[in-house]
């Protein structure tokens, strides 16, 4: 049975996700989610496109990416960061096989109804994974994601994080963009989102 055709549009954002092979816990050490940081960073030093937010869980990830030509698109990056850290992880553990349990999965931001107010939410969604797995007790904490980028002007990220326009267009300033973008946060832990974008 082959595989429906991926989207293609250069330019566009998209949502992107992957769970390990029957679940399993593949990324549970900090070693392995410290290999797939390396992984990403190589391949945006290969690969031109802008990493807008990630959260990476002991059996799955989360990656927001926005591509920015079609010789770079999403498929290329995907496959390329799922293969390498594949080859690497069962180097380092001693085993053959698959690591992921499916193609990847994806949503193009711009294509909701309303793609500003989904990409907020994405990035609360994201950042609250790792509360959700009680791996922490605020998103805050937890150093496998990427919410900080967009709390603290000054945050050093070990992964480069272009700030999405959605956040951007917050406000003039980033403490009016902070202030407004903590309001969201609200919406999101109170469940006042709505789900159709």
């Amino acid at each position: 049975m082959s595989s429906d055709l991926r989207e293609h549009i250069a330019g566009a954002t998209y949502h992107t996700y992957s769970r390990c092979i029957a679940k399993e816990n593949l990324m549970k050490e900090d070693r392995m989610k410290e290999l797939m940081l390396t992984v990403i960073k190589e391949t945006k030093e290969k690969f031109k496109f802008k990493l807008n937010a990630f959260e990476i869980l002991d059996n799955h990830f989360h990656f927001i990416i926005q591509t920015v030509n079609d010789t770079h698109n999403i498929s290329k990056i995907m496959q390329r960061i799922k293969s390498v850290f594949a080859k690497r992880y069962n180097k380092l553990v001693g085993r053959c096989g698959p690591v992921w349990n499916e193609r990847f999965g994806s949503k193009i931001i711009e294509k909701a109804k309303d793609a500003a107010k989904y990409m907020l939410y994405l990035l609360w969604y994201l950042a609250y994974n790792s509360y959700r797995k009680n791996k922490v007790n605020d998103p805050r904490e937890y150093r496998y994601g990427s919410i900080n980028c967009y709390l603290n002007e000054n945050y050093k990220s070990r992964l480069k994080i272009t700030l999405h326009d959605a956040f951007l267009n917050l406000g003039k300033t980033f403490k009016e963009r902070l202030k407004n973008f903590l309001e969201y946060e609200k919406y999101y832990v109170e469940g006042l989102w709505s789900q159709r974008w």
